[in-house]
């Protein structure tokens, strides 16, 4: 079934307005007719819709039913070093489809690429749009959001807002992520750090070591485009947000 996004305020008396992206494609694109059904999601919530077309040639929805959320009950940051090339634009949509809240690029010693500020700007509105893409396709109710790169040094603020905090470390022999889940069963909200292509340095472990905990992942050493989303789906699975829906 055909996904779209509709603004809360959009939705008056039972009718959804598409935005303008959305209107094209179900109209133009998709060839979709009035009385198709699709899901509309709207203020994070997910509705049953049959499509409407005006006369004048807007689309509207006409809201059936509510269905059950598809979004995870934790909440996950993915603090992702910026890596190589085009590699975060693959990290940014599997990690959305994967179930990732929010999304924020960190710039760490070992960083090769370092995007100048307009260059940045253009990168962010990318990851943006991609996001939004994955989570139609996902079926997500919200979209995440990917927020601006911050340096390593100002990545203490964010992560002081979440229950717990690791940090993808390979010299970490000991800790392993069914022992972190083990050790906070019941949270809310958890930080994800996950270093470059150079690996983490250990004087930024010992900035992190207030705050994340190091990790392992096992005895393999993965990507960077590889280890954060391994990380996702083994705490997801963990904390039972990969059964299906109530």
């Amino acid at each position: 079934m055909h996904r779209f996004y509709a603004e809360s305020y959009s939705i008056v008396e039972g009718i959804a307005r598409l935005s303008p992206e959305d209107e094209r494609h179900a109209f133009r694109v998709l060839r979709l007719r009035s009385g198709d059904r699709v899901e509309i999601f709207a203020d994070e919530k997910r509705y049953l819709a049959e499509l409407l077309e005006t006369p004048s040639g807007g689309g509207t929805a006409r809201i059936l039913s509510s269905l059950p959320s598809t979004e995870p009950r934790l909440q996950v940051t993915l603090f992702q070093a910026l890596p190589k090339s085009d590699k975060m634009e693959w990290i940014v949509q599997k990690a959305v489809e994967l179930g990732c809240a929010r999304i924020i690029p960190v710039i760490m010693e070992r960083c090769v690429s370092r995007p100048k500020n307009g260059e940045m700007l253009h990168k962010r509105d990318r990851w943006q749009k991609i996001a939004r893409e994955a989570g139609k396709q996902s079926g997500r109710c919200r979209i995440p959001a990917v927020e601006a790169p911050l340096p390593l040094h100002d990545l203490i603020q964010p992560a002081s807002a979440l229950d717990t905090c690791v940090v993808a470390w390979e010299e970490e022999k000991s800790l392993s992520i069914p022992e972190v889940v083990s050790r906070f069963p019941a949270i809310r909200s958890l930080g994800i750090l996950i270093g470059p292509e150079g690996g983490i340095t250990p004087e930024e472990i010992h900035f992190l070591s207030g705050r994340f905990l190091p990790v392992t992942l096992g005895p393999r050493i993965l990507r960077t485009e590889t280890a954060g989303l391994a990380s996702l789906a083994a705490f997801f699975a963990l904390y039972g947000e990969m059964g299906g829906l109530p």
